[in-house]
């Protein structure tokens, strides 16, 4: 038997990490494993962009984020000669919106999958009970630490209970001497209260320190230790504030010589070793919504008294006298307990009695030889086949994401539009329309991908629009270097264009000044939206409205703003629209795509069935002359494509693929027909080759992408909307591939 185990590992210093650690080796060193002792290996998930030294057995990483990696771990565990995949799951540790990127791999293994969960929400998001659900699905068999575990599963994501394994969360096998670990740590004056676990606000820390002045009153001794680090995630977010908090709290009761933080994440024996040395373990998290405690189960496996709030968790281990609770924040029921205990040595030896006894059945060897049975059971099963997704999306053909051209084509001004093959072209300047797009991508690759450059970006495009921005609510649009103004009023596409990033904006903004100022410049557009004569400034409006509304549902003026623009739209399409031409006006140009994106973004908002027909009727139409052939053959803009007259061919442009992609995504978004996810991913493919001349636009070495293609060949200059329409493009079909695997389709 050969195992692949998926999971955080050390040397990254994670709960679920250590689990997996332990995991490995109780398997590994069975005295039932003989047969697979050196066969198992790991894919370990890394978080963001860090790297780990790790041990020899991890043959794979795979960057949180990247969703390619997640299929490379896929491909490289199927050609392993693994038997068995071994999942472990937290929401948190794996790429997507809620770990979706997690299924794109399941979906691909050729081997079963044992899953085990180390979160199970009551009350999940549509997202999150979506993915569970059918990592669930996917799963052999599913392998749960709690028996209200199994009631969630079984009740709300209706998980087969035969599917369903209860193991006990294991405990290593260490013990130490309590006198002698008080000894070491010079504590033997003292009574010692305890609690380990990485820091967060969730963990109620406070909720003891503020009930020690009343234990102390009684029992003088006690100290009070705090052991551990703050949580990575809370760290890179907001830094150590809630440890600051706790310090000020301290200060402020006058507990400096009862309370001690070891701000340490320790190895077992370390760990254990201070465990032995506490009188009295302590979890006072802050609500029931914990299913598993690897924190808690190791304090009982040790034999601690252990006092906690009611968590699941704790109240299922701790049941039957094997501990005690109290309320959740409740420091003065705490304290009462405190001085009970502490008060009555006899009470509290028949605690740590009853927890040790307990301990001893959920030893890593015991719980092993129950993973180690229930692999081999599956595998004695006969083959099971699982309904399993597919799309034709290939993320390994797509280059790795990179804003190196980006970089290279914005200062501290904004972005330039034009650059000469792939450097910058400082004579011709910025514009609006290319800043307003470099602030929708940026958006869109901290969203999709945290990319941190992203988000240093934004101020950059953001203040731009804002300086161009007069005093009715219109723009300018161009920008010399020097930064002097080439216009007054700019173009109604840029006006679009504009309103459409900060449309996104305002449902996507990563934090409140960003979110204010685009809410700001927004709505100082806003009276000029009835004013719009241009489809395309219209279409690009409409977007920008429909991204508000999906975070601002009940702005009715908004919403009658956008039927109003839509049906301006509906007016043109069947003024122009006859027995063969079902178009808005009475030629192909430029931007085509965009005029049924818009139709279809306000097609959900307003639910409006006739706005849903002529978007999918304008979208048929023009996939038929773009798409006839197996790939995107964009309108030449050298005559377009007249009724009645002869199709352009060259020269072809980025953008137009941009809004063909964006708008095959919205029709699946729309419809879930995976019929549009073959489309999108065809018409992307334009940039990488599939085209007419099957030359590549986008540049490997540059990272930027080519300004189009004439008869002659590729127009070799990489400006920035070109780059940015590559960029959007290759995001959005990272976001598809995602939706895909949440879908029922």
């Amino acid at each position: 038997m050969k195992i692949a185990y998926i999971g955080t590992y050390p040397p990254r210093e994670c709960g679920i990490g250590t689990f997996t650690w332990d995991l490995v080796d109780a398997m590994s060193s069975s005295p039932d494993s003989a047969s697979f002792v050196d066969e198992a290996f790991l894919v370990a998930l890394n978080d963001h962009d860090l790297l780990y030294a790790y041990p020899k057995e991890v043959k794979l990483t795979i960057r949180q984020e990247q969703q390619a990696d997640y299929i490379e771990a896929a491909n490289f565990i199927n050609l392993s000669g693994a038997d068995l995949c071994v999942l472990q799951h937290e929401f948190g540790i794996f790429g997507g919106q809620s770990g979706v990127y997690i299924l794109p791999l399941l979906h691909r293994l050729k081997m079963p999958v044992i899953v085990t969960l180390h979160t199970i929400l009551k009350a999940p998001s549509y997202n999150e009970k979506a993915i569970l659900k059918e990592i669930c699905n996917m799963a052999s068999r599913v392998v749960v630490m709690s028996h209200k575990a199994i009631e969630f599963l079984t009740s709300i994501y209706n998980v087969s209970k035969e599917k369903i394994v209860f193991i006990e969360h294991g405990v290593p096998d260490i013990h130490f001497d309590h006198a002698l670990a008080k000894k070491e740590f010079k504590l033997e004056s003292k009574k010692v209260l305890l609690t380990f676990g990485f820091l967060g606000r969730n963990k109620g820390i406070e909720t003891v320190i503020k009930a020690l002045p009343s234990v102390i009153k009684e029992h003088p001794e006690v100290l009070y230790i705090v052991l551990g680090k703050t949580h990575p995630n809370i760290l890179r977010h907001s830094g150590e504030e809630y440890r600051n908090s706790l310090h000020l709290l301290v200060k402020s009761l006058k507990l400096s010589d009862h309370v001690f933080f070891l701000n340490e994440f320790m190895d077992p024996d370390q760990l254990f070793k201070y465990l032995a040395a506490c009188d009295i373990y302590i979890t006072p998290y802050l609500n029931e919504t914990q299913i598993t405690s690897g924190t808690l189960s190791f304090a009982m496996g040790v034999g601690c008294s252990v006092v906690s709030t009611p968590y699941w968790y704790a109240s299922e281990l701790l049941a039957d006298g094997r501990g005690r609770l109290f309320d959740f924040n409740d420091s003065d029921q705490l304290s009462s307990i405190l001085n009970e205990l502490l008060g009555q040595p006899d009470v509290l030896k028949e605690l740590q009695q009853k927890a040790y006894e307990y301990g001893k059945n959920i030893s890593w060897p015991k719980t092993a030889e129950k993973y180690i049975a229930l692999a081999e059971s599956i595998l004695g099963e006969p083959c099971q086949s699982i309904d399993k997704k597919e799309t034709i999306i290939d993320l390994m053909l797509l280059p790795p994401f990179s804003l190196a051209h980006i970089k290279r084509l914005t200062d501290d001004t904004g972005i330039i539009q034009h650059a000469k093959f792939g450097i910058p072209n400082l004579k011709e300047g910025y514009c609006l329309d290319d800043n307003a797009r470099a602030l929708l991508m940026a958006l869109m690759a901290y969203k999709q991908k945290k990319d941190v450059a992203a988000l240093e970006f934004m101020p950059i495009y953001l203040s731009y629009i804002h300086y161009l921005q007069n005093e009715d609510g219109t723009f300018k649009n161009f920008l010399s270097f020097n930064r002097n103004f080439m216009d007054e009023v700019g173009s109604e596409d840029s006006f679009g264009r504009t309103i459409w990033a900060l449309g996104y904006l305002l449902g996507n903004a990563p934090n409140d000044a960003y979110y204010q100022t685009g809410r700001l410049v927004f709505f100082e557009a806003a009276p000029n939206f009835e004013n719009l004569k241009s489809i395309r400034s219209i279409a690009n409006t409409m977007i920008g409205i429909c991204y508000y509304l999906k975070s601002n549902p009940s702005d009715d003026d908004m919403t009658e703003r956008l039927r109003n623009l839509a049906y301006v739209l509906v007016a043109h399409y069947e003024g122009n629209c006859t027995a063969d031409w079902h178009w808005f006006e009475a030629l192909l140009a430029y931007d085509n795509g965009i005029l049924p994106l818009s139709l279809l973004h306000s097609a959900e908002i307003l639910n409006d069935e006739k706005i849903k027909k002529v978007a999918l009727d304008s979208m048929a139409f023009l996939t038929s002359h773009t798409m006839k052939d197996g790939y995107l053959s964009i309108i030449g803009n050298s005559e377009w494509y007249q009724k009645d007259g002869p199709r352009s061919v060259y020269g072809q442009q980025p953008i137009d693929a941009l809004a063909m992609v964006l708008m095959f995504h919205q029709a699946f978004h729309l419809t879930r027909d995976k019929k549009y996810l073959n489309e999108l991913y065809t018409a992307f493919m334009w940039f990488l080759g599939e085209n007419d001349l099957r030359m590549s636009l986008y540049d490997f070495e540059t990272k930027g992408c080519c300004d189009g293609f004439e008869n002659y060949g590729v127009n070799r200059n990489q400006g920035a909307e070109s780059s940015l329409a590559y960029l959007i493009s290759h995001l959005t079909v990272l976001q598809a591939h995602e939706e895909f695997y949440k879908s029922d389709g």
